[in-house]
């Protein structure tokens, strides 16, 4: 991926979610099947070409590989994103940190990372967070 390369509103979603997966170097089974299923389900990807996912995932992870690629990943997705989908990007992104039915200690500071570079205040990132963690609770 070239420097000055941008991505779509959907690469950067998706983009946000592998960062939180990657971010302790294992992408679970759970967590892409979180990845999977808001891609295919949520109304933030309707007009999302569900092919595309893999090549998507690919290229977020060869620039992760990169030197200094977190931040130009960062620095993409909050090119990318419209302010009315920083909030969505950070909840799908808790929504993948707890997939897996723990959160480490490398998904919580990507998490801040994610919530800075987004500009997501305290407060709502808080309830974000709660409502993530409730919906991944096992009856």
């Amino acid at each position: 991926m070239e420097e000055a390369a941008m991505i779509t509103e959907h690469a950067a979603l998706i983009y946000t979610m592998v960062l939180v997966s990657a971010s302790d170097r294992e992408m679970s089974d759970a967590e892409l099947k979180v990845i999977g299923s808001h891609v295919t389900s949520l109304p933030a990807f309707r007009a999302f070409d569900n092919v595309k996912l893999p090549r998507i995932t690919e290229d977020c992870a060869a620039l992760l590989d990169q030197e200094d690629g977190l931040e130009r990943a960062l620095d993409l997705i909050r090119a990318a994103l419209p302010v009315r989908l920083r909030e969505t990007a950070y909840a799908f992104a808790c929504d993948v940190a707890v997939a897996d039915g723990h959160v480490e200690q490398e998904e919580l500071r990507m998490l801040e990372m994610v919530r800075h570079r987004l500009d997501v205040d305290r407060l709502t990132a808080a309830a974000i967070e709660r409502g993530a963690r409730a919906r991944a609770v096992a009856a």
